[in-house]
């Protein structure tokens, strides 16, 4: 237990506006390699649930004990906030937070903007009053037992079902695990979420059906007869082939970017999007934002590319011929006004660090990061082509998965020197199971060669990565991408214990707790540095990690059908790339999770590889649960 005892010595009332304890943990990867960080660190995952909030903090192998950090007495979980600190965190450091009690002051000032998790609150002491506020350590044996240590320590647990993504027209479920009797019940905004309760568990959980009325973010909070209260975030959306519907209308009219004259080649093409201002991003000094390149520029023709929505071209971002053509580049756009004269940069914008990448450094073929969104818009045509014949008038569906493997040899070859061409392509790349996608086509068309060609490539792979301890390296000191291309060749191979290892990692960062916005949430924090308008280091929500790390967490689902602990983490990372479709279908590339934002960035960005995600896993899973389907509940999708 840390307990804490405010006491008012003086002789008039004292308001306590904002109260925050800190909740640090080491998540410094500084310095680290990935056995060392594996060893050393740990992630905290917020259920910003009031009184039945917690913290979970778990390893990064993502085995062994997890802790639990739970209220005493009157100490909700109200927010999470960043510490104010000398120096601010960088891509090794996530930062360190508070566990905030009382938020008002910091609501009527610094957040005024931000629509917040949970009512504000304050307190006021009198004159010689005094106030306890204290948390207790609880430990899990493991992270999916959480819910069950919770439990036998009669804290109230909350299960939704499928989870907190409401789709409208789903017939949805909640069930509550208390002791405590329900008094009342709020829904804020009014009408956005109806619950209706029916009947118990045969073990005593409390069964809701719920439905999601009103689009947008929603939240529901039981009051309790005991005083306390839990708060339950959603996020409802439209019916899901709805959303995506609106994804690809407003990609392929508002984003599609069509001007003959463009210097860079970048036209026809479905191009950045800026939802503040309204029109695409035709110029950023972070020079792939604009330029169709890396992950911030490759995010929206990639999801035009997987919504599977007509003839997709792009200007250039592969060379036409010579030795390099199926070389990617890093973007097209870039900053050399010797080299496109009288193109107006925009004088606004600082060119002069090194996100304003000159010519040759756009042309660079080197990063294998940017070769798995293009194989996977060419594999995508194919399917459009081969399944729809007629629909696609630009090529034969040949062609396209010819590009495909083409591509896919090229990421993996070597000069006359014998050295690669591309780089990081030893790590596990984002999106990087696509090659698995084109390689069982390959297979199905009877194309023998080129399919064991691509085969032994990337046993070479795997079986390196069948030596290493912690084979998903990226980039970054630490990332949370690699796992989902490690986990499927080691499978495909037979390294199952690598593959272990890399789901392991996943349910060390991936949680599933009551709340949108960190249920089948794979942790990253960085990315708005180079893929957002609002760039900081900070803990983003339905970034692209969620729907990538949902392909594995549901590919050993369904190997391992009573695990349904990974069905509710996969639901949460598949569905969560969904959130981020507003009412027009502009997607944004994540949620900005600090309580004086909590609000979705206004650059489309990298979100495409998170609908990757989402077009790969979308299935209906029709389970049999021992216990929260005994009620004869219909909701099992």
């Amino acid at each position: 237990m840390l307990r804490f005892e405010l006491k008012n010595k003086g002789s008039a009332p004292v308001e306590i506006g904002a109260l925050g304890i800190p909740v640090v943990f080491n998540n410094i990867i500084t310095g680290r390699n990935l056995e060392q960080a594996h060893e050393r660190c740990s992630f905290a995952d917020p259920y910003i649930g009031l009184d039945a909030g917690y913290l979970q903090v778990t390893r990064l192998t993502g085995l062994g004990p997890a802790l639990v950090v739970v209220p005493d007495g009157q100490t909700p979980f109200e927010a999470y906030q960043l510490l104010n600190e000398p120096s601010r965190p960088n891509q090794t450091f996530e930062g360190a937070f508070a566990w905030m009690v009382h938020t008002r002051a910091f609501a009527e000032n610094e957040w005024k903007d931000a629509q917040p998790w949970n009512p504000p609150s304050a307190a006021t002491l009198q004159p010689g009053a005094s106030r306890t506020y204290a948390l207790k350590f609880l430990l899990s044996d493991s992270i999916r037992n959480i819910e069950s240590t919770l439990a036998a320590n009669k804290r109230p647990v909350a299960i939704g079902i499928p989870g907190y993504v409401l789709p409208m027209g789903l017939d949805a479920r909640l069930f509550i695990n208390t002791q405590r009797k329900i008094a009342s019940t709020n829904v804020e905004p009014t009408g956005a979420v109806t619950l209706r309760e029916t009947k118990t568990t045969p073990h005593g959980w409390k069964n809701f059906e719920v439905l999601g009325r009103k689009w947008g973010r929603a939240r529901v909070i039981f009051n309790y007869d005991d005083g306390s209260r839990q708060s339950i975030n959603y996020y409802v959306i439209k019916p899901a082939a709805m959303a995506v519907a609106d994804l690809g209308s407003f990609l392929l009219n508002k984003q599609w970017f069509d001007d003959p004259n463009d210097p860079f080649h970048r036209s026809p093409s479905v191009m950045s999007y800026d939802r503040e201002a309204n029109k695409i991003v035709s110029q950023d000094s972070r020079v792939w934002i604009a330029g169709l390149g890396d992950e911030g520029g490759s995010g929206s023709w990639l999801a035009a590319a997987m919504k599977e929505f007509g003839q997709l071209l792009w200007g250039g971002i592969q060379y036409k011929d010579g030795p390099n053509k199926y070389g990617v580049r890093k973007s097209l756009f870039y900053y050399s006004p010797t080299d496109v004269p009288g193109y107006q940069y925009d004088s606004a914008l600082n060119w002069t660090t090194w996100t304003s990448w000159k010519k040759v450094d756009a042309e660079s073929i080197g990063r294998g990061y940017n070769y798995p969104h293009v194989v996977a818009a060419y594999w995508s045509m194919y399917r459009v082509a081969r399944n729809h014949p007629g629909l696609i008038k630009n090529h034969e569906w040949n062609w396209y998965l010819d590009q495909a493997y083409e591509t896919t040899k090229f990421m993996f070859s070597r000069n006359a020197n014998g050295r690669r061409r591309v780089g990081y392509v030893e790590l596990g790349l984002m999106e990087g199971d696509i090659v698995l996608e084109v390689l069982r086509d390959l297979k199905r068309e009877g194309w023998t060669d080129k399919a064991n060609e691509v085969e032994a490539l990337m046993k070479v792979r795997a079986e390196r990565w069948a030596k290493e301890a912690f084979p998903f390296g990226s980039e970054m000191a630490w990332d949370s991408t690699g796992q989902e291309e490690v986990y499927a060749w080691c499978k495909y191979f037979g390294f199952d214990q690598k593959a272990e290892v890399s789901l392991n990692s996943i349910i060390g960062y991936m949680p599933t707790i009551p709340h949108w916005g960190y249920n089948g949430n794979a942790r990253r924090y960085w990315d708005f540095l180079y893929g957002g308008k609002l760039r900081r280091i900070e803990r983003q929500l339905h970034h692209y990690g969620s729907g990538l790390n949902a392909i594995p967490v549901l590919s050993h689902y369904r190997e391992h059908p009573d695990d349904t602990y990974l069905l509710r983490v996969g639901y949460g990372g598949t569905m969560g790339a969904l959130t981020n479709i507003d009412l027009e279908g502009f997607a944004s590339a994540a949620f900005h999770s600090f309580p004086s934002t909590l609000k979705w960035d206004a650059y489309s960005g990298d979100y495409g590889p998170n609908f990757y995600g989402h077009a790969l896993n979308v299935a209906t899973y029709v389970i049999n649960h021992p216990e929260l389907l005994a009620t004869g509940s219909k909701s099992n999708r």
